[in-house]
């Protein structure tokens, strides 16, 4: 049985913002240009040294852990961002307005050691899923952008519907990729 949202091993919390710039709006995809390229040669797959950690030694580092978090945080901030939920500047440190949290695991005891061989599998029906829901969140953040330049405010219902998309994704991301957790995901934007 699926976890309830809110305490699942990944949680998304993004702080709404009650204006926004509207120059940097208008301009964000030229703005994010240089911290995307920055996380783009960080972000080196983090996946396959994970799941033979696990498959093999049957052990997740701390370590390990705390660097994949903070680049997943990292990437989180350059994604609101990209996606009009904040004004300010993805910083490489500090939360700003993004609250992720991961639950570090015991390997031993919270992870079976086989098990990351098939999660990417059984994430299949969320893939789907979120597919459709990323395709709607593009129409929604388009939406948005308009709206900004027009009121310099998000809409919050498109707001809640792009975080909630973030939110669902960074959950399938926790259970096949970042290895976290053998708990499924739900299927929620909560």
């Amino acid at each position: 049985m699926a976890a309830q949202a809110g305490s699942y091993a990944a949680r998304l919390e993004i702080d709404y913002p009650e204006s926004l710039d509207r120059l940097t709006t208008l301009l964000r995809l030229i703005w994010v240009i240089p911290i995307g390229v920055v996380a783009a040669t960080i972000n080196a797959s983090l996946t396959i040294p994970t799941l033979l950690m696990i498959l093999f030694r049957q052990r997740y580092p701390r370590w390990w852990f705390d660097f994949s978090r903070e680049l997943t945080r990292f990437s989180a901030r350059i994604g609101a961002y990209l996606m009009l939920l904040t004004d300010r500047y993805p910083s490489t440190e500090d939360e700003q307005s993004v609250h992720l949290e991961l639950d570090y695991p015991d390997a031993v005891r919270d992870l079976n050691r086989w098990l990351p061989l098939v999660k990417w599998i059984l994430a299949l029906p969320h893939y789907i899923v979120l597919a459709l829901l990323a395709a709607a969140a593009i129409v929604a953040i388009l939406i948005a952008w308009f709206a900004i330049l027009f009121t310099g405010r998000y809409p919050q219902g498109l707001f809640n519907f792009v975080v909630g998309v973030n939110r669902w994704a960074l959950r399938v991301n926790a259970y096949a990729f970042l290895l976290v957790t053998d708990e499924y995901p739900p299927f929620s934007l909560d």
